[in-house]
Order: C-alpha cells, then sequence, then structure tokens
C-alpha cells in the first residue's frame, strides 16, 4: 500500500505542480485560490471511486482505454486512450521545461533560466535522457524513490510552515492575515475565472492514476491501487490547501515583487518566494535551494513516471489492435515497449519544440491544455465506470453510491468544465498569452487549439485504428443465424456477446439445422483468436457443418469429416507440401471447439459429440434437476488425437437444453462457480426461451467480456402421434399394394389427396427397390410437417444412386422419376441399415 501511495504522489510532482500553477491558479481566481484547490479535489475523489471499481472489476493496464472500450465500445475507448495519450505528452513538454528552468536556477544560472532558446534545448536533453533511461530500465530503486518523495514532502510542509509563520511573526509588506473569504467559491469574479481556475487545479491533483497502470503487478491488484488512489487524492488535498494557504498569507495575490499574481512569476513561484520565506543566507540560503532541488527532482520523477505508464498504455492499446502492432514489440533484453518508450518521447520533444515557436507562454498553455485533456479522459472514466456497473447498481446500496453515483457526478463534472472551458474560456482569444488565427473559425484562444487540436487529430484517426473491429463484427454478424428458423421438433433462443476490447471479435458460433425426418441438428462452436481471421474462420467452419450436415452423417462422423477440413486448410495454408510432411502455420481453425448434437422429435432422442471442452446442460422438466452429461472426450479440431464418439440422450418432452461456450461463464469465480450460477437460473420457474437467455446473460456477464459468449437454449416436443404414422412390411412383392392402400387411406385423412397419386409411386418405387435388392424387414413412414415426409427403410448398407437412363435401357428410370416429383429426396444410415426419405411441398391451405 505505502509504495503504491508513493507512487501515485511521486507521478504528480506536488512541489513541481505548485511551482508550475500556482501562479496561474491565483491569476484566474485571486484571493480564492485555496479554495479551488479544494473544489478541484472533488470531481478529483469522485473519479478516483471510478477508477477503483473499474480496477476491482477488471485490473488492467490499460486503464480508461480498456474500460471505456468494454462499457461503450472501441470507438470511444480509442478517443479514451488518445486523450490520455495527449494529456501525457503535452506534460511532457511542459515538465521538461520546468525541470530546464530549475536546473539552471540551482546552479546559479538565473539569465538562461528566461531564454527561451536555452530552456527548450534543454528541455529536450531531459525528455531524450529520461527517455533513454526508461528505455534501458535504469530506475531509481523503489526506496530511493519513496526517500525522494519523503524530502519532497517534508520540505512542502517546511516551507509552509515558515511561510503562515512569517507571515504573522515578521510579515512582509505583501502579507495577509487568514480569511474565511478565502474559502468561499462564491467570492470568484465570474463563472469564467472559477472554470480556468478549477481545471488548473484539476491539473495539479493528475498523476494518481499511475497506481492503476502498473495494476497488474501489484499485489492483490483488485483493492490495492484503488485504495492507494484514494488515499493520494487526500493527501494532496491536505498538502496543496497547507501551501496554497500559506503561500497566499506570506506573499498576498499581489502583481509586483513576491505577490503570486505576478505575471513574470506565474511560472515559478517557490523561485522567489524561497529566499523570501528562508533567507538568503546561510541555512536559508540551503533551504531555498533545497526547495528549488525538490521541484527540479520533482518535475524529474514525475516526467519518469509519466513515460513509464504512457509507455504501458500504448502497449495496452497495441495488443488490443487500437495503434500499430509494433508499438506492442517488446526489447529482448530491456524487457521495455520499444516503439511506445521511443515513440513517445520523440512526440514529446515535437510538441515542446512546436510550442516554442508559436506559445508566448509554453507552461501555462500546456498546463491549461494538459486540464482540458484530463477532463476528457477522467470524465470519459466516470461515465463508463457508471454504465460499465449499470446492471448491478440495484445490487446494494454501496454499489448505488461507489460504481453509480459517485463515478456518474465526478464525470458530469468534468463534462461540464471539458465543455465550458473549452468553448467559452479558452476560445477567448484574450484569454492568456497565445492567439491563433483559424480558418473559416477566426482569432481563437491558443489553450483551444492546442487542447482540443489534439483530441481532433484522435477523432481523424479513429475510424483508421477501429476498422478491424467493425469489420469484424459485422463479418461475424453476418455469417451467424439473422433469426433462428421455427421447427416442429424445438423451441430456440439464443444470445451471442462479443468480446469488446479493441477487435477482441472471436470466432463464437451457433447454428439450427433443420434435418430430414423432422430431425434437427443443434450446433455451438469456438475459435481461436480474435479478429477478422477468427470470425472468417468462425464463416468457413460453420458452412462446413451445414454442409455436412445435409449428408444425414451421425454426430461423430461429421465432427471426423470437419476436422479433416481443418487439417487440410491448414496445410494449405502453409508451405503447400501437403499434410504429414511439414508442420503447418498457424491457422485459427486449428483448437476449435464445437458440439454437434442431433435430436429426433419421434422417438425423443438425442444424439451428441463433441470436440474440445464443449459444454451442455439438459434441465428435466418435472423437477426442474440441471445435469451436466458426461459425454465422450474428443480433441479440439485439427489438432490430432483420438477418435470422436457419439453417445445418446433420452430426453422428455418439455426438457430444457442449453449449449453454451465456455465464454459465458468466464465472470464466475472458476468453472464451478459458473455452472452453480447457471443451473439456479435454469431450474427456475418456467418461464420463455429469451427471459431464460436474457437472466443467464445479465446474471453470468453483468459487465463487457474478454471472450465471446454463445448460448442456445432448446426445448423439446414429440411430434404429434396424428401427425405421422408408419407400417411394417415384409420383403414380399404383394406388400406393395398393401402399402400403396394404406398410404392413400392415411392421407385422405389428413386431407391431402392432391398427393395420393405422387406419394403412392414414390413408395411403391422405394418399396419395390428394398424387396428387390436388400429384402429383409422393411418399415415405411409418413410424417406430416411443412412438407410431407415419406421415409422408406430397410437392412441394406448400399445408397442408391441417381443415374440418367439411356433411352434403350430397360429399368434405371426409378430415383429419376422420384427426384423429379419431389422437392428434395436423400439417404441416411442407421445402426440396422439405411432409410431413404423424400420430401413433397405442401399444398398453401395444407402448411400448418
Amino acid at each position: 500500500m505505502f509504495s503504491s501511495v508513493a507512487m501515485g504522489l511521486a507521478s504528480t510532482g506536488p512541489a513541481y505542480s505548485l511551482a508550475a500553477t500556482l501562479g496561474i491558479i491565483v491569476a484566474g481566481v485571486g484571493l480564492q485560490t485555496p479554495v479551488v484547490t479544494v473544489l478541484a479535489f472533488i470531481p478529483m475523489l469522485l473519479v478516483a471511486y471510478a477508477f477503483r471499481e473499474l480496477n476491482a472489476s477488471n485490473a488492467d493496464c490499460g486503464t480508461t482505454f480498456t474500460w471505456a472500450t468494454r462499457a461503450f465500445g472501441p470507438r470511444t475507448g480509442w478517443m479514451g486512450g488518445w486523450g490520455l495519450i495527449v494529456a501525457n505528452i503535452i506534460v511532457m513538454a511542459n515538465l521538461a521545461e520546468i525541470a530546464a528552468a530549475y536546473g539552471f536556477r540551482l546552479v546559479g544560472l538565473d539569465h538562461l533560466a528566461d531564454d527561451r532558446v536555452w530552456t527548450t534545448s534543454a528541455g529536450i536533453v531531459w525528455i531524450v535522457l529520461l527517455t533513454a533511461v526508461c528505455y534501458v530500465g535504469i530506475e531509481v530503486s523503489a526506496a530511493v524513490q519513496r526517500c525522494l518523495l519523503l524530502m519532497e514532502m517534508a520540505m512542502l510542509l517546511l516551507f509552509a510552515v515558515a511561510a503562515l509563520f512569517r507571515a504573522y511573526s515578521d510579515p512582509p509588506a505583501t502579507a495577509l492575515h487568514v480569511s474565511a473569504s478565502w474559502f468561499n467559491p462564491f467570492e470568484v469574479s465570474s463563472a469564467k475565472a472559477l472554470t480556468s481556475g478549477v481545471l488548473a487545479g484539476v491539473f495539479i491533483y493528475w498523476g494518481w492514476d499511475t497506481t492503476f497502470t502498473v495494476n497488474e503487478e501489484t499485489v492483490d491488484s483488485t483493492r490495492v491501487p484503488g485504495r492507494a488512489a484514494v488515499l493520494s487524492t487526500v493527501l494532496l488535498l491536505i498538502t496543496y490547501a497547507l501551501v496554497s494557504t500559506s503561500a497566499q498569507a506570506f506573499a498576498g495575490v499581489g502583481t509586483s515583487g513576491i505577490g503570486l499574481g505576478n505575471a513574470d512569476n506565474s511560472d515559478d513561484v517557490f523561485h522567489g518566494l524561497g529566499e523570501a520565506v528562508f533567507g538568503s543566507h546561510d541555512t536559508g540560503l540551503v533551504l531555498s535551494r533545497l526547495l528549488i532541488l525538490m521541484v527540479l527532482t520533482s518535475a524529474l520523477a514525475s516526467a519518469e513516471t509519466t513515460i513509464l505508464p504512457l509507455a504501458r498504455t500504448v502497449l495496452s492499446m497495441a495488443a488490443h489492435k487500437a495503434v500499430p502492432s509494433r508499438f506492442a514489440r517488446v526489447h529482448r533484453r530491456f524487457l521495455t515497449p520499444t516503439w511506445g518508450t521511443v515513440g513517445m518521447g520523440a512526440a514529446a520533444v515535437v510538441l515542446l519544440i512546436l510550442l516554442s515557436s508559436f506559445s508566448q507562454n509554453i507552461l501555462a498553455d500546456s498546463i491549461d491544455s494538459v486540464g482540458l485533456a484530463i477532463a476528457f479522459q477522467y470524465g470519459l472514466t466516470g461515465f463508463a465506470c457508471l454504465w460499465y456497473h449499470r446492471k448491478v447498481l440495484t445490487r446494494s446500496v454501496r454499489d448505488l453510491v461507489f460504481k453509480g453515483v459517485f463515478p456518474g457526478l465526478g464525470g458530469l463534472v468534468m463534462l461540464v468544465l471539458f465543455l465550458y472551458a473549452a468553448f467559452g474560456v479558452y476560445a477567448n482569444p484574450g484569454f492568456g498569452a497565445t492567439a491563433v488565427d483559424l480558418p473559416l473559425i477566426g482569432r481563437t484562444g491558443g489553450v483551444t487549439v492546442l487542447g482540443l487540436g489534439a483530441l481532433l487529430i484522435g477523432l481523424l484517426l479513429m475510424p483508421l485504428v477501429t476498422r478491424g473491429h467493425t469489420v469484424a463484427l459485422k463479418l461475424q454478424r453476418s455469417l451467424l443465424p439473422h433469426r433462428l428458423p421455427q421447427h416442429a421438433a424445438i423451441d430456440t433462443a439464443s444470445r451471442y456477446l462479443p468480446a469488446d476490447s479493441g477487435s477482441g471479435v472471436g470466432g463464437d458460433w451457433y447454428d439450427v439445422i433443420p434435418l430430414s425426418g423432422t430431425r434437427v441438428a443443434l450446433v455451438v462452436g469456438d475459435v481461436v483468436g480474435h479478429g477478422l481471421r477468427a470470425a472468417a474462420t468462425m464463416g468457413r467452419l460453420r458452412t462446413g457443418v451445414r454442409v455436412l450436415a445435409r449428408l444425414d452423417l451421425s454426430p461423430d462422423e461429421l465432427l471426423s469429416r470437419l476436422d479433416d477440413l481443418v487439417e487440410q486448410t491448414a496445410h494449405e495454408q502453409g508451405d503447400g507440401k501437403g499434410p504429414g510432411r511439414s508442420r503447418p502455420r498457424h491457422d485459427e481453425a486449428m483448437g476449435v471447439t464445437c458440439l454437434y448434437a442431433v435430436y429426433d422429435p419421434i422417438s425423443g432422442r438425442c444424439s451428441l459429440a463433441r470436440a474440445g471442452e464443449s459444454l451442455l446442460a439438459v434441465v428435466e422438466p418435472h423437477t426442474g434437476t440441471v445435469d451436466y452429461p458426461r459425454l465422450p472426450p474428443g480433441p479440439p479440431l485439427g489438432v490430432g488425437g483420438p477418435p470422436y464418439q457419439s453417445t445418446e440422450l433420452d430426453l422428455a418432452p418439455g426438457s430444457l437444453v442449453a449449449l453454451f461456450t465456455g465464454g459465458l461463464i468466464q465472470a464466475a469465480d472458476g468453472r464451478a462457480a459458473g455452472l452453480a450460477q447457471l443451473s439456479r437460473i435454469l431450474s427456475g420457474d418456467r418461464r420463455s426461451l429469451d427471459e431464460v437467455c436474457d437472466r443467464a446473460v445479465s446474471t453470468l456477464l453483468p459487465g463487457p467480456v474478454d471472450e465471446d459468449a454463445t448460448l442456445l437454449v432448446v426445448r423439446t416436443r414429440l411430434l404429434d402421434r396424428n401427425r405421422f404414422a408408419q407400417w411394417a412390411l415384409r420383403p414380399d412383392p404383394a406388400a406393395v399394394a398393401t402399402i400403396r392402400t394404406a398410404v392413400r387411406k392415411q392421407l385422405g385423412d389428413w386431407d391431402m389427396d392432391d398427393l395420393a397419386f405422387t406419394t403412392e409411386l414414390i413408395v411403391s418405387e422405394l418399396v419395390t427397390n428394398a424387396i428387390r435388392y436388400v429384402g429383409g424387414p422393411i418399415q415405411v413412414r409418413l410424417i406430416r410437417d411443412r412438407t410431407l415426409i415419406c421415409e422408406v427403410s430397410d437392412t441394406g448398407h448400399t445408397t442408391p444412386n441417381l443415374r440418367h437412363a439411356a433411352s434403350d435401357d430397360e429399368g434405371g428410370r426409378g430415383l429419376f422419376i422420384i427426384a423429379q416429383m419431389t422437392h428434395h429426396w436423400g439417404t441416411r444410415y442407421t445402426p440396422t441399415g439405411k432409410t431413404i426419405w423424400t420430401e413433397q411441398d405442401l399444398p398453401p391451405a395444407d402448411v400448418r
């Protein structure tokens, strides 16, 4: 905890922040500076709670980028990450300017500290040096960092006590007595002044969120960073309120001399105040130089702890495909992100040079611009927390307050500050020291140009960097069933939740495939990997399953054929030497899990086979008991292993069957806990299947997900006895006439006399072939569904082939005639032989 708090305080750089900002706040609000530091603390504390709750739910070094992506999608997440990058790069330029000025003053070269060329050159040197230090991994040990921070805080406390003591015991001409009006925000002259002051105050608190960028290396990463962040902001509040009050009491807010309102000292209040408070001789001189040293080391420590988390954020964005993948490259020796570290340092150098070219006051303009970026990033994080946890806000009062109310208020305050400051305060060309002539707009404040311009660059880049996710999601959605087909055997409902990080859309799929004889196939699969290739692989496999399913293969044989297809495709995408001769390159289809089930509504039996760790739940309709059947194990597709095996389940009418991927239980504390939660959902009162799906998703996945999640829920039925008829025949030619008569009568009972002639012809031909070429018992079945189905089963295992008979052939026309008189026909094998089936379209009046 102590190390995390120390890191949060060091990243903020209290001495540097006060040195660079106190004069700017005084210039805006005057005597109300102490209350502005307190007011800036309020939204910071609210946003700190948002960070804490989001980190507890999903600890990720990408922070705002990752959380906003999960809450609102990749476009919003990209802008959150871009806002973080903009704020860090701008503050790097500011830190370099401060470090350069205080470095010169520390060695007595005050005239160089006021020279633009020298401070810019020295600032570039500092950026290059610190970037190199961060790149090679030579970091100041944690013990040294803590010692420097303790010295910095002790020095600020000593300065505050000494200044307050001098203000009452030996006051200079500028001294003022502390007044209650200093803490009254209504004394501020205008809303514009208050807004600019609060935004500058927001800047001095910024940096505590570094504790979250290293959360993955923190002990108890879900709780310690959040507590450290809240404690850091409270300690900063105490420090800033005390220092600002004592400095104002000693120096006043005058515009000359050591007054905090003196424009010449606005970017360097401690240089003049140090000697005025401590004196310029003996111990006082040592203390004043020590104060300058603390500001310098504070700026350097803050710069270092800015580069490190910035590089980690860019690394996270690269890993999620939000920036080019080269930014995810890590140096083999130094184990630091090469492009993420060097690239951000180079960007800071370029920005510093640009600011030196057009800005009249680099420190003031960069601080105000950083305030805009901070307000944007923190506001987005507050809203992301509210939306991320929206489904659990009613769970308890604590969740409502800390996950909803506090983050929502923090986000709202930051939003108001951002909009009012950007368009109502900073856009005024009279604000600050810099203004820019913009085409079509006119003369605009330099702070708005820098702050909004940097964010607008991210907005222009957004379509490019989020295109992968958008295309993958569109492809995924287009390849999944747009709606599940209605079927006499089952009622169905489904849900698919894509992964939400960057291009994290994966390759989960589900399907319901009508088969012959009113049977139905149920499929759920999971492709390894994410992105466009995974979505395309899913489409390829789904098509393969549908084609193979139309061959009426058993589940184990279908998976074997699909496994062959995956292996062949993987080798074709490799070096082309063929299976068995070389190792194929990685293919997303390798390692795919798939559960394939076929349900027969006449017998009530379901045959299944699986590849990989596919999951299945069955709910008994009368007792509500949930069972997870132990299916025969099968290797994932494409990896090789033992052959696939089928098993059969007897399902009572009204049974609830749930097929789902592992992503559905990813948020639970382990597989067993996730299955237990799902059991409680499935065993509840009989609800519609859509309600079951909605409840399962909202309960098991209350927030965004790392992996795709798919759920297919089915309620089984038996086919009504009056919708099918079957007869057993002996292999006797006389049985042909008997079955023709029985079929004609049955169709008359079903009011289907129009189909009697063709059906008699079909049955006659198929039964005759069975008697002539096979022998043995024969079974005939008629099924009245959305088509009229005729099935003839025998004990043979030879599939009849359709051929075109020559004009002088005496036979071979039977199947050709049947194919012309039916809509579909085919053959499927059974344990005792084969079944030849046909389907005829019903007249419109007979379609049910």
